[in-house]
């Protein structure tokens, strides 16, 4: 059952925001790493691609908190679902966000599968692609249009106000005091504050970089097929 509910987008510290959590006892925190790592999880998603009704609890089994696309695209439903969760939409500069997100999609594995991969790097492109009606609507949706996931991002313009549209959205559908709106510069406190624990004492927040840790990742990859956890530690589901 999930108790805190992440709204934001791809790129907006969802890295460090996992780790965050999951060190304060709110984890496992479910990320797209955990279908990168293990495309049966694709599954779960599948059925929302035609506006299915879901089991949440069966999409977030073992889980106990979420963040990145899909799952964050899908906040409202978390949050009818899960009455008594918290949510956390977590925000950058716009700008800086849109470039991050323009070099992942140029980059990361949504893009088309190249030639020749380790057997391991061939089933994460295949993963994404078989999770690609979910990202396609995730796109269409956020941003308007009739273009698919692998298309890459919008012109900057159009995405930017898409951020900030999201930003007034969520603002606007929950009690100040069930959301937080968290940059994860802030640190430990004001997340400590509103899930109500206590600050880590001695431990820095853990701030990972998305773009480096994804690339990381996907060098490893594509070198032998096997996915670096960029989270220091075996995924976990």
């Amino acid at each position: 059952m999930l108790r805190v509910i992440g709204a934001g987008f791809p790129r907006t510290g969802t890295s460090s925001m996992k780790a965050a959590l999951e060190r304060l006892g709110f984890g496992p925190c479910y990320h797209m790493f955990n279908i990168l790592s293990d495309g049966r999880q694709v599954d779960r998603w599948l059925p929302l691609a035609s506006g299915a009704p879901v089991d949440w609890d069966q999409v977030f089994e073992g889980f106990g908190s979420s963040q990145d696309w899909p799952a964050s695209f899908f906040w409202r439903q978390q949050a009818e679902a899960y009455p008594d969760a918290k949510v956390v939409l977590t925000v950058r500069d716009p700008h800086r966000w849109y470039a991050s997100m323009k070099m992942l999609l140029a980059n990361g594995p949504g893009r088309a599968m190249p030639e020749n991969l380790p057997e391991g790097a061939a089933v994460v492109f295949e993963s994404m692609k078989r999770l690609s009606p979910v990202l396609d609507l995730i796109q269409r949706s956020t941003f308007g249009g009739n273009g698919d996931f692998g298309d890459g991002m919008p012109d900057e313009e159009v995405a930017v106000e898409a951020f900030h549209r999201h930003v007034d959205t969520v603002k606007e559908s929950l009690p100040a005091d069930r959301l937080l709106v968290f940059d994860v510069r802030e640190g430990w406190e004001p997340l400590c504050r509103f899930l109500d624990v206590e600050v880590p004492v001695g431990e820095p927040f853990p701030h990972l970089n998305d773009a480096e840790s994804m690339q990381r990742t996907l060098s490893q990859l594509m070198t032998d097929g096997s996915i670096a956890s960029p989270f220091g530690a075996s995924p976990q589901n």
